[in-house]
């Protein structure tokens, strides 16, 4: 593929998931669910302790920026900015695909940059599944592990993503062997794997299947926020395939509260897989119901894209919004730690 026809559609990417047409209609499920409240929780404001676990090392809280943009000129002054913010407010942040860097002769520093940067940050690298296959059937697998060195990277994504690959026109739908490739790459690989959706959620079919595999943690990305079925339909524009495969399955997956519980459901209590949530998370409130849930992370895209484009303080100002929600939901619950936030602190309500 040609660099700008590349840079273009990453740029479209940005510009078409900010739109409102390319958000899922049907909720995360998570209006569904309420937290239980406790008009006496036993415990002070100041007390409730944010910090949680990322990979057996203690942060000042349970969120992550999930991964949205790389590759192309703006991306680097929006990765910085969301870098610099998660770095100094103890978040966890990935980026965009970073597929172009594969290539020995891409110049671009800019994700490389990041944690260079930002000594403390806990970056998440990302790659597609089917750049994945490639490598796997190339043996290539030094020139994966050369771009997670120069990133410094601190985990790595595969992200799995058949829906937006089928409608892309310029999509990349070839899976095959595509659990032969994980397999192969939680074998060899010295960081944690983290196998995610973008916006489609995870069965309880595949939670089971990929429950048997060594990965670190497994990011649910689930129905209800940004939707790439949609994106890619827009982007091809009315009167092609691409828009009309958009509209047909503009509210195709799984919701984000149901792919916990199914990767709740799948994982055992003597595995050490991790489960984050992301998927049309939208305030510290849904943040809390996702941890009460099971979730043990919960990611942001879009609120953190729209923040970051306004500027440092707005970025700043929405991250303490949302550690501040996250907190009152605890302490409204009489939760005093992200632990204590359990399946006894929320309920279903089937009404809306």
């Amino acid at each position: 593929m040609k660099d700008q026809e590349f840079i273009n559609r990453k740029a479209d990417h940005i510009r078409y998931s900010l739109a409102k047409e390319a958000e899922a209609v049907e909720s995360g499920t998570l209006h569904h669910w309420s937290l239980v409240h406790d008009s006496l929780p036993d415990l002070d404001l100041g007390e409730i302790s944010l910090e949680s676990l990322w990979f057996g090392a203690p942060k000042p809280n349970p969120f992550f920026i999930a991964g949205m943009t790389a590759g192309h000129p703006d991306a680097k002054i929006i990765n910085e900015r969301l870098a610099r913010a998660a770095s100094e407010r103890g978040w966890a942040m990935g980026v965009g695909s970073q597929r172009r860097e594969l290539d020995s002769e891409f110049k671009d520093s800019a994700v490389q940059s990041l944690r260079k940067q930002n000594p403390d940050l806990f970056l998440i690298s990302n790659l597609g599944i089917a750049q994945l296959i490639e490598i796997h059937e190339r043996g290539s697998w030094n020139l994966l592990f050369d771009l997670l060195e120069r990133s410094g990277s601190s985990a790595l994504a595969i992200h799995l993503n058949p829906l937006q690959e089928a409608i892309q026109p310029e999509g990349t739908p070839r899976f095959k062997n595509g659990w032969i490739a994980i397999r192969e790459l939680a074998h060899r690989l010295k960081i944690p794997l983290i196998v995610k959706e973008t916006g489609s959620g995870m069965s309880r079919k595949f939670m089971d299947r990929i429950s048997q595999l060594p990965i670190a943690a497994v990011d649910v990305s689930g129905l209800g926020g940004t939707h790439w079925g949609r994106v890619e339909g827009l982007r091809a524009g009315e009167g092609t395939i691409s828009h009309e495969l958009g509209a047909t399955f503009a509210n195709w997956g799984v919701p984000v509260a149901e792919s916990i519980l199914n990767a709740k459901g799948a994982f055992s209590k003597s595995q050490k897989t991790a489960i984050l949530a992301s998927g049309g998370i939208r305030t510290g409130l849904d943040a809390a119901k996702c941890l009460a849930l099971g979730a043990s992370a919960v990611g942001f895209a879009k609120p953190a894209l729209e923040a970051a484009l306004q500027g440092d303080r707005p970025l700043q100002q929405w991250m303490e919004k949302i550690e501040s929600e996250l907190r009152v939901a605890m302490f409204c619950t009489g939760a005093g730690s992200v632990p204590e936030l359990a399946l006894d602190k929320i309920e279903r309500r089937d009404h809306d």
